[in-house]
């Protein structure tokens, strides 16, 4: 449903996106990650026609972004949550909802069935007939995820969509986001947050004016190439610190826990715990782990120019 072949967009002198190439099928959520300035919020208005490409190739739906003639059909065929909510604040939830309604020609009776759908779903019901203008960042930003569908497009571009929501709000928005899934929808969502993109995309792009890497969570975990014993003890002391220093690379304290990074930990866990020990450590547990979507995250990011 989306595919992009080495997309570019500069301003003046600074390139924001460059050399932009993947795809994303239908019913897929695809996550892209990147730090502030990455150009995540670039490739969105770029493929909903809100701005120009400089060169490069792309397509929603088997249309052409840049094309005249395509641009208005990708509009309707897209619903987009941009960075900034941009509601009419004097009017009802239900008003802004029923105005972004027609703009799509969507008709009577079906309109209010959706708008009420998209509301209920989201919690916001009960407000339907407020104003925009009493609603805290968090609802409005429902609203705005209620608008982006009430046309029903097939494809989401969502912009951080759960910025400013609480834990419990943000909940609600993730497990709306994947019933669109369920629905067949395609869903390209941007965000800082490592622990959504792991719960509800399907692959992750991480982004930095190019694309660093791009996989499934599981795979992009795997790409930081390191495994993790975590030993948790009564207390870590010098004495300890000093014992395993000379037979790991690295490791870190958490309070009373050590993070150490080990190459095969079938065979170097019983030399750690047993220095441990004989330093005079009180072991409470020990766990095997992998590398964390972060660690490849920080990983790529860190190591791009």
């Amino acid at each position: 449903m989306i595919e992009t072949e080495g997309l570019t967009r500069k301003f003046g002198p600074i390139t924001a996106v460059e050399g932009l190439t993947f795809q994303v099928g239908r019913g897929e959520i695809f996550g892209l990650l990147g730090p502030n300035g990455a150009g995540k919020t670039t490739v969105v208005r770029m493929l909903s026609c809100l701005i120009s490409k400089t060169s490069g190739e792309a397509r929603v739906g088997g249309l052409e972004v840049g094309n005249a003639r395509d641009a208005l059909a990708i509009r309707k065929m897209v619903g987009l949550v941009p960075d900034n909510v941009g509601l009419y604040e004097a009017l009802s939830a239900y008003r802004n909802l029923d105005f972004y309604g027609k703009l799509y020609d969507c008709p009577g009776p079906e309109r209010a069935a959706r708008i009420q759908m998209l509301l209920q779903g989201l919690g916001m019901w009960a407000e339907r007939d407020r104003a925009v203008q009493t609603f805290s960042k968090g609802m409005k930003q429902k609203i705005a995820i209620a608008r982006a569908l009430v046309h029903d497009p097939q494809v989401l571009l969502l912009d951080e969509p759960t910025t400013n929501l609480d834990p419990e709000a943000a909940r609600t928005v993730r497990d709306f986001i994947l019933e669109r899934k369920k629905d067949g929808k395609t869903v390209l969502l941007n965000t800082h947050n490592l622990d959504e993109a792991q719960r509800i995309c399907d692959r992750i792009g991480v982004l930095k004016g190019h694309l660093l890497g791009v996989g499934t969570p599981q795979e992009m975990e795997g790409r930081a190439g390191r495994r993790q014993t975590v030993i948790e003890l009564e207390q870590v002391t010098p004495e300890i610190r000093k014992a395993i220093r000379p037979l790991v690379a690295s490791f870190r304290e958490e309070a009373r826990r050590l993070v150490v990074d080990v190459a095969d930990p079938e065979r170097e866990n019983p030399a750690l715990v047993e220095a441990v020990v004989r330093a005079g450590g009180r072991v409470l547990s020990v766990t095997a782990g992998g590398p964390s979507l972060e660690d490849t995250y920080l990983d790529l990011v860190r190591g791009s120019p």
